[in-house]
């Protein structure tokens, strides 16, 4: 589907899994792949195929024009902290609404892998 004449939102092909200091943080089939512009694609994640135990919301925050307001997680291990991890559009604008209850993590912050 195309949104905001330039972001597009798609199932992603295959199964997806996050890693993070070492662990699976979450499996999914069920991921959507966003695509806007000229930057990368990036891979949103179900809330529901994610452990979310360890996830801790964090206070920041940012807006997007086009997507609506952002708030990050952070991912609480065994081996420490990373902080603002990944993000979420929770009630994300018109149009992109497919994205709502799914996260997305930065790459060079923990392993975004098609398995």
């Amino acid at each position: 589907m195309q949104m905001a004449d330039h972001i597009t939102i798609r199932p992603a092909e295959g199964d997806w899994v996050i890693r993070a200091g070492g662990a699976v943080i979450g499996e999914t089939s069920r991921a959507l792949e966003l695509i806007e512009g000229h930057y990368p694609p990036v891979i949103y994640f179900p809330r529901e195929d994610l452990a979310m135990a360890f996830m801790d919301r964090s206070a920041t925050h940012s807006t997007c024009p086009y997507k609506g307001e952002a708030s990050y997680y952070s991912i609480v291990g065994e081996s420490g902290t990373i902080r603002d991890a990944a993000w979420s559009y929770e009630t994300p604008k018109a149009g992109v609404e497919a994205i709502a209850g799914y996260l997305a993590f930065y790459t060079n912050k923990v392993a975004v892998e098609q398995v």
